[in-house]
């Protein structure tokens, strides 16, 4: 229950997007919300945990012994 509530203002300038976003993100229901009368907010864990989930980590390949051939 420590957790911080957000705005979508809040929650689009931490992501960097358009309040647009935050809201597509809450109707499809692809991150968790509390509604308090008819003000939404959004935990900042629920944040934390989208960015999370949706982080593409690099492929690292091994490098070829030699060079490339001309």
């Amino acid at each position: 229950m420590n957790d911080r509530y957000l705005s979508v203002d809040q929650v689009a300038e931490v992501l960097g997007t358009t309040a647009r976003f935050p809201r597509r993100l809450i109707e499809e229901r692809r991150i968790r919300y509390v509604k308090v009368g008819r003000h939404v907010r959004i935990p900042e864990s629920a944040v934390v945990e989208f960015v999370s989930s949706h982080t593409v980590e690099p492929i690292r390949r091994p490098r070829a012994r030699y060079g490339r051939a001309a």
